[in-house]
């Protein structure tokens, strides 16, 4: 059973009890970060962001067909009175409880179901090797974005071809697209740049800390590196005994990555303990 299933699972039969990404994280015998970063991989949201929407939805469901009254919807949901668990109703669905049990239909909610993990996502990756690397700067532009929206990255790219020049004390040859400054909501910043010795005007920077990391390899076309990405924190870290740290991830585009065809080896760096 994988991380992500092992995670649902816990969340399917303890909805209703007091959960804590310590405990879940516990479950799945991986860290908090860890859990984290590979349920917003994989879903675009937070772990507490989808108990919540669970919870919610099963509470309407009990309020709609089982006529259940509210209040005891909302202590079966975690919300300590009427009033706070009607704000977050409302909130989430966009109606207040009391139209859904009057209404007795469910058919205006856009109900959170158990998420299934996506099998098709799920490819071969080689084992990792563990390599160790100093600390170094990567200098160039960078972009918020989701893992489930990252259509500003190509154009990033682009826009870092352009002023590669302008990189100060700038060490060529090889590019990183580094993703950083993760937020509980599924945000990150990805920076797409190379590596250098200084800051340079008008530019972003991210300095990456000394670690050990297992270094995988990603071979063919770089629209497909999502999935080989999606397998790494859903399978092959795990498989490995990995538990990966705190810390920027980055790919790694070298002589062997064309970015006229987009074809080639990409490496992806993940810090780990």
């Amino acid at each position: 059973m994988s991380v992500l299933e092992k995670l649902i699972w816990q969340i399917e039969f303890q909805l209703h009890e007091a959960l804590t990404l310590t405990r879940l994280s516990t479950g799945c015998a991986v860290s908090p970060h860890h859990m984290c970063r590979l349920f917003q991989q994989a879903t675009g949201m937070s772990v507490m962001s989808y108990v919540r929407a669970r919870r919610l939805s099963e509470a309407a469901r009990a309020i709609a067909e089982q006529d259940r009254d509210i209040l005891t919807a909302a202590l079966e949901a975690g919300y300590a009175s009427h009033e706070a668990f009607t704000r977050a109703f409302a909130r989430y669905f966009g109606v207040l409880p009391s139209s859904v049990r009057k209404a007795r239909s469910l058919s205006s909610l856009s109900l959170m179901e158990p998420i299934e993990m996506k099998k098709e996502l799920i490819v071969d990756v080689a084992k990792p090797e563990l390599r160790d690397r100093g600390a170094f700067r990567v200098v160039g532009l960078s972009t918020r974005c989701s893992f489930e929206n990252t259509s500003a990255i190509p154009g990033l790219w682009q826009s870092v071809n352009v002023r590669e020049p302008e990189v100060a004390g700038a060490i060529p040859g090889v590019a990183y697209g580094v993703c950083c400054d993760f937020e509980e909501s599924g945000h990150f910043r990805y920076l797409a740049g190379i590596e250098a010795t200084e800051k340079t005007d008008g530019m972003d920077f991210v300095d990456i800390p000394a670690n050990r990391y297992a270094v995988f390899t990603h071979s063919g076309h770089i629209s497909d590196i999502s999935k080989t990405i999606y397998t790494i924190w859903n399978k092959s870290l795990p498989d490995a005994g990995l538990e990966p740290v705190k810390a920027p991830d980055f790919e790694v585009y070298d002589s062997r990555f064309d970015p006229e065809t987009g074809r080639g080896v990409v490496e992806v760096w993940v810090p780990v303990a």
